[in-house]
């Protein structure tokens, strides 16, 4: 299974905020922070799934950015690996994102969002298959940041 995410940010070169969604569904997974998303539809490309998702979720139209790339071969850049538990296994491809029509409105699958500030980015309680993602962003996000102070 292919599932794909969105690190909503404020600037897709040099992020410093990410938003987080919390979830309402499944059971095992209500409460816990991801990056919105979701599964692909028959006959889409993962970034048609994307804007989809997310306009689904949120309410918005987002533009892309870079995929964030993961350690498993073989999906483009490279994808994240998924836990079998909650979300069926599979992989997670993840893009950068940022918000170009619309306000982010929890309007299916998450009951609240909320917008972190770099030193934040882990104040959550994020799934398990978002914390890899959410660690190599936020070391990605640091390292732009020094290259400019």
């Amino acid at each position: 299974m292919l599932v794909v995410g969105a690190a909503l940010v404020d600037d897709l070169l040099a992020p410093t905020r990410l938003l987080a969604a919390r979830r309402t569904e499944p059971p095992q997974l209500a409460g816990g922070w991801e990056l919105p998303g979701g599964k692909l539809d028959p006959g889409e490309t993962p970034e048609q799934a994307l804007h989809r998702e997310l306009q689904e979720e949120l309410g918005i139209g987002v533009r892309l950015g870079a995929e964030l790339p993961g350690p498993e071969q073989g999906w483009g850049t490279g994808a994240w690996p998924m836990p079998a538990s909650g979300l069926g296994g599979g992989l997670l491809r993840v893009w950068l994102a940022v918000v170009v029509a619309g306000e982010p409105a929890p309007l299916e699958g998450h009951d609240a969002l909320r917008w972190l500030e770099r030193p934040d980015w882990d104040s959550v309680a994020w799934l398990p298959v978002d914390r890899p993602v959410i660690t190599a962003l936020g070391e990605q996000a640091d390292a732009v940041a020094r290259t400019r102070a």
